[in-house]
């Protein structure tokens, strides 16, 4: 009885322990977030810039919005800094641009990349391992090295300054084949057998059948292709020449060189390109959690 009760009693501490290393782990990872969003409600730069780098700059001495929109209630509201990010710069077309750039990124390249991965996996023909390996290689390229050869190739067609050259290059992935094709090569025969027998075409079986049971993987390239394009600058800085199409992250850097550099206003412009991805993580974490887990991504 004695055993039982110690036993019981180590995994009580044990649980504890990993609880506690958990939460701390947490912490640790979510200390710049709630610096980020502290920071961005504290309307006195001085403030600010006094409690840089100590714990009390987790604690603002006064809450507002008036990084976010300004303060209308200034004796001179024109002055830039009662403006606020929403008042020194057209922030609303910057958002607009990075979520439809994103989205039709993201959208076409779940319907892309999962029909080649489908038709790797479930066709057989002469080369197909040949070809499985040459996207596997054209993984470890990295961007930085296609850029300029990209660049002098979209500029041919007149592309530059526009939605479709922040698009379109982007739609298939090797790394997203490469997922899909994963999970498709483990997909159950005896369904598409089945549809099949009822008649049901090859694209009526990718769309009808496997589409539908592959939430889990399609959450998770949705997600890390969100990450990769919402984060994106080093493109966008080559192909915009204005205002018109470009997105937040070469927008926050044209921000972060205006005068003056308040880091209220910086840290609030951070806080609003960081929202849409929270937002996104948390709709689609269950279906993330469960790809990880059945798919082994690292």
């Amino acid at each position: 009885m004695s055993k039982k009760r110690s036993l019981k009693r180590s995994k009580i501490i044990d649980k504890t322990v990993g609880y506690i290393l958990l939460t701390i782990l947490a912490l640790f990872f979510l200390f710049p977030l709630i610096y980020m969003v502290t920071t961005s409600l504290n309307p006195d730069e001085s403030d600010i810039v006094s409690k840089m780098g100590s714990i009390e700059a987790f604690i603002p001495t006064d809450v507002s919005l008036k990084n976010y929109f300004g303060d209308s209630s200034a004796e001179d509201a024109d002055l830039t800094e009662n403006k606020g990010v929403t008042g020194r710069m057209n922030f609303g077309r910057f958002m607009f641009n990075s979520i439809f750039i994103v989205s039709c990124t993201v959208v076409a390249g779940l319907i892309v990349n999962s029909m080649l991965a489908f038709g790797l996996a479930r066709f057989s023909f002469k080369g197909r391992a040949l070809l499985v390996s040459l996207i596997v290689a054209l993984m470890i390229i990295p961007f930085e090295a296609i850029a300029i050869p990209l660049l002098w190739l979209v500029n041919i067609f007149n592309w530059l300054d526009s939605y479709h050259v922040q698009i379109i290059p982007f739609i298939a992935n090797p790394f997203y084949i490469f997922l899909f094709y994963q999970f498709f090569i483990q997909f159950p025969k005896a369904l598409e057998e089945a549809a099949i027998i009822d008649g049901a075409s090859w694209f009526k079986i990718y769309w009808k059948v496997a589409l539908p049971l592959s939430k889990p993987i399609l959450s998770s390239v949705a997600i890390l292709h969100f990450l990769t394009q919402w984060g994106f600058f080093l493109w966008p800085l080559m192909v915009t020449r204005g205002e018109e199409y470009r997105p937040l992250p070469v927008a926050m850097q044209q921000f972060f060189g205006q005068y003056p550099r308040d880091w209220g206003d910086i840290m609030a412009f951070a806080s609003m390109m960081t929202i849409p991805v929270l937002i996104l993580f948390i709709i689609l974490q269950g279906q993330f959690v469960n790809s990880v887990k059945s798919s082994g991504i690292k």
